[in-house]
């Protein structure tokens, strides 16, 4: 295997082919084990041949070679499960069918506010605010749906009026993206 990671290192692509072929069961195993939600498997494990790929400079020889990809592997899986509850997605077939019309009938409308029924509005509002962080999502709470003013949001955050406004200026700005990939999918 030594002359093998010689021969990657020094751009060989049979070497690399090899590596990955005897690899890639490992690699797949462990990606299946510790898959988020969202991902698909055969993206993460070629993120985890490119990470690999990327540092085997900085493998040492100490531990056997699949420990040390073991571990890249993990992390990875690791960091794709910290970065979907960061940023939760969503994708069309999460809605329901009320949902998926409401968001249908928002595309097509030109209208400020559409009447949807309360229940399916309110659980497609509460999706699209998890994608916020709590600032954000208080802002937008206070502001939008609770109809505070700038001050009133001031007095209860303790943040100045411009913070407050860029704020909720950002956090609708991410809402309307969120709702653009939903109406993508």
């Amino acid at each position: 295997m030594a002359a093998c990671l010689r021969r990657v290192a020094q751009r060989d692509e049979d070497a690399a082919r090899l590596f990955m072929q005897r690899l890639y069961p490992l690699v797949l195993k462990l990606v299946r084990a510790h898959l988020p939600r969202r991902t698909s498997e055969e993206d993460l494990v070629q993120t985890v041949f490119m990470k690999i790929f990327a540092n085997l400079g900085q493998y040492s020889g100490q531990v056997p070679i699949e420990h040390w990809v073991s571990r890249i592997a993990v992390n990875t899986c690791f960091n794709e499960l910290k970065a979907e509850k960061i940023r939760p997605e969503w994708r069309w077939s999460d809605f329901s069918e009320d949902e998926q019309h409401m968001l249908e009938s928002l595309a097509a409308s030109d209208a400020e506010s559409p009447q949807f029924p309360n229940l399916a509005a309110r659980d497609l509002l509460e999706k699209l605010l998890a994608t916020l962080n709590p600032q954000d999502r208080l802002v937008v709470q206070l502001l939008h749906l609770e109809e505070r003013s700038v001050a009133e949001v001031r007095k209860i955050t303790g943040w100045s009026e411009p913070m407050i406004k860029v704020r909720a200026f950002r956090a609708r700005r991410k809402l309307q993206k969120s709702l653009k990939r939903l109406e993508e999918r």
